[in-house]
């Protein structure tokens, strides 16, 4: 898909380029830096346009994310970006209410989504904005609803619970086909922001805990982070976390 036209002026700023460092100018996200100037868009996460027709003014390209912008024009004229769900085109008609239409595009609580529908843009606190299923061709089933809470399968096959008031968008992410992508050079890579990866053997000792030795001799231990921590395996969510109530069953 080719994408020539600019985005939309009222809705973008300039994102400024941090390179991984924090307020102390320490990088504290590794492999980042090199990246092109690029706008942000300001999608319209919340969907709180609501019981207003919108329709679909063209599909764009957002640098910052994998996934397609859908820019909608409402008919009071207000323009607004939202993800784009799959097979949404220009021309079709999107609206966000209590008791709108099972369509692609539509948002509505989760209390009112029938078992089994597909969702994407799923809020984790009623009122916050989506946060969850928002990249290329993620999505949510929704599987159960039982007294407060409605349950999701989550792309990674996790089952958890969400309150049935927060929100979430009808369909499926688009540019199901970004994970097909491919980059082609090195120069690509450092131009989306992305600085390269060395391997933990080939580096000395005090930067790495496979690093040292003679020859290739880092092969053999087990797995670990650049900090020393257990690299594959290893659950890291929290025991007494607070959440934890809300997970019904546990990704593989």
């Amino acid at each position: 898909m080719r994408f020539n036209h600019k985005p939309e002026k009222s809705l973008i700023t300039i994102l400024k380029k941090h390179s991984g460092r924090d307020n102390s100018g320490t990088i504290s996200v590794r492999h980042q830096g090199g990246r092109q100037k690029r706008f942000y868009r300001e999608v319209d996460f919340k969907r709180e346009k609501r019981d207003v027709v919108g329709e679909v003014v063209r599909i764009e390209k957002d640098p910052n994310r994998n996934a397609f912008l859908a820019l909608i024009k409402y008919k009071d004229g207000e323009l607004k970006y939202i993800i784009q769900p799959h097979e949404l085109k220009p021309g079709d008609k999107v609206m966000a209410g209590l008791k709108v239409d099972i369509k692609n595009g539509n948002a509505l609580p989760l209390k009112n989504i029938p078992i089994g529908v597909s969702v994407h843009n799923i809020e984790m606190y009623p009122g916050k904005g989506g946060q969850m299923a928002r990249s290329a061709g993620t999505s949510a089933a929704v599987v159960a609803h039982e007294d407060k809470y409605t349950q999701l399968k989550l792309q990674s096959g996790e089952i958890k619970r969400f309150l049935n008031d927060c929100w979430a968008t009808v369909g499926k992410v688009g540019n199901i086909e970004h994970k097909d992508e491919i980059i082609g050079r090195a120069g690509r890579k450092i131009l989306m922001g992305i600085r390269p990866t060395v391997r933990g053997t080939a580096q000395n000792p005090r930067s790495h805990p496979h690093g040292g030795g003679e020859g290739r001799s880092g092969e053999g231990m087990h797995p670990k982070t650049p900090w020393g921590k257990s690299a594959r395996g290893t659950r890291t969510r929290r025991k007494k976390h607070w959440s934890n109530h809300l997970l019904v069953q546990r990704r593989k």
